[in-house]
């Protein structure tokens, strides 16, 4: 029997493995081979199709990506590009938290593609080492997802199959999450504060400046100079009243309305309340700004997220269809070890979210088995942000971008690749925001 777990456990890792090296729907269809797999093959009993996270991505990504259409997001970068200007001192503390901020209310990573040549920019106008401010701003972008009311990731953690089934609402990881990753983006800024020569004194960057491959070019000049339509303004404005809508609603669930369901009264769930507001505000996103609809779905934002619910559909039904196949064995072999040292399950988060790229794929692929194995939901939420561990390997987009925008050569992949800028800013971040994310569980 053991044999059998493990040949299943090896397929699954293995086709794991080939999707996420495919790229793009590659996961999903991979993970789908999976599920065929341990059901045809294997006689496993289907596991469950991750259908609310679905529907929760697809209609906060449509009322992005109709914010995208409407020069929403564009809007935002220039009110950000100006504060940042402002500030040019402080671009190691507040590049990041801008990041962080943008994803906190965008619910995804690549809202950060705008803001990093900019703060590379600043960064090397002021010879301050682009590599600290990028480093940390490209992580805290991704910790934001693990906070977030409008990530996928969250929407995932809160469905009525997972966290939610345990009284977890909203405000729980809201509470959590939040503060915990202002104070660990905090620290990695400061200790990034003491990485590396100073610009003037970096090899790479002398030999840049020598060969004239840095010039003196403004390169958010545009950004900080454009100007938009108040119908761009008015489209974050209506998505902002989602957002706030969405954490009220989450926050004081009373709010939400209530139906009798077989005689028993039933509340509407935060899943649906979620997948309602968010199409209503892209409805309103269009009304008030006028945006084009094709525009919209052939924006980045949109094809992002379409691959992100063909990915968990795969990956998540595999996932869900091998733990819960297996359920009697993980209680019997490792439950104990598991409840005894909890920590082990956020280093088995962070290896997962390596192998998927997808926060909102390792939260449905392995916290149910973290519930089946007994751990407390608040120590569950406290590990939330374990989930963010891509960076190990630097080829997420984010951080090919961020590379690419230091024109200095600060921000880099190092000789034997996992020695790369992002490692130090990565380990902190996750590590002191699961720390204090366990510290605020204590008082809760």
């Amino acid at each position: 029997m053991t044999l059998v777990i493990v040949i299943q456990l090896l397929i699954v890792l293995a086709l794991i493995f080939i999707g996420a090296r495919t790229g793009g729907i590659g996961l999903g269809i991979y993970g789908m081979l999976g599920v065929f797999i341990l059901v045809f093959v294997f006689g496993l009993q289907p596991g469950k199709v991750p259908i609310d996270v679905m529907l929760i991505i697809v209609s906060v990504i449509t009322a992005t990506a109709m914010l995208e259409a409407a020069g929403g997001l564009d809007y935002l970068v220039q009110v950000a590009a100006r504060f940042l200007r402002k500030h040019p001192e402080h671009i190691t503390y507040y590049g990041p938290l801008t990041t962080w901020l943008f994803c906190l209310v965008a619910g995804t990573a690549h809202t950060s593609y705008s803001l990093l040549p900019i703060i590379s920019e600043i960064a090397t106008n002021n010879k301050i080492r682009p590599e600290r401010p990028m480093t940390v701003a490209t992580i805290a972008a991704s910790l934001g997802i693990t906070g977030s009311p409008m990530s996928a990731a969250t929407a995932a953690l809160i469905s009525n199959d997972l966290l939610g089934a345990q009284g977890i609402e909203l405000k729980d990881i809201l509470l959590i999450c939040i503060p915990a990753s202002f104070i660990a983006i905090l620290v990695a800024a400061f200790v990034q504060n003491f990485v590396g020569k100073e610009l003037e004194d970096d090899p790479e960057y002398q030999r840049r400046v020598r060969e004239g491959l840095i010039v003196s070019e403004e390169e958010g000049a545009s950004v900080q100079k454009a100007s938009y339509d108040k119908r761009a303004k008015y489209s974050v404005f209506a998505f902002l009243a989602g957002v706030v809508l969405v954490v009220l609603f989450g926050s004081v669930p009373s709010l939400r309305p209530s139906f009798e369901v077989n005689g028993v009264p039933e509340r509407l769930s935060m899943t649906d309340t979620i997948e309602m507001v968010m199409m209503s505000v892209a409805v309103l996103i269009l009304l008030v700004s006028r945006a084009n609809v094709g525009k919209a779905v052939s924006g980045n934002i949109f094809q992002a997220g379409m691959v992100a619910v063909v990915a968990i559909f795969g990956i998540a039904w595999m996932g869900d269809t091998f733990f819960t196949g297996n359920m009697e064995f993980f209680r019997t072999q490792i439950s104990h070890i598991v409840t005894q040292y909890p920590y082990l399950f956020s280093v088995a988060l962070f290896l997962m979210s390596i192998m998927l790229f997808s926060q909102a794929a390792a939260v449905r692929t392995l916290y149910p088995l973290g519930i089946a194995l007994g751990i407390s939901p608040l120590a569950l939420i406290a590990m939330f942000p374990a989930v963010n561990g891509y960076f190990f390997i630097p080829n997420y987009p984010t951080e090919v971008a961020a590379i690419n925008f230091d024109r200095t050569g600060t921000t880099r992949i190092g000789k034997y690749v996992l020695n790369h800028s992002f490692q130090l800013a990565g380990f902190i971040t996750t590590i002191v925001s699961i720390g204090l994310g366990y510290v605020i569980t204590l008082f809760y």
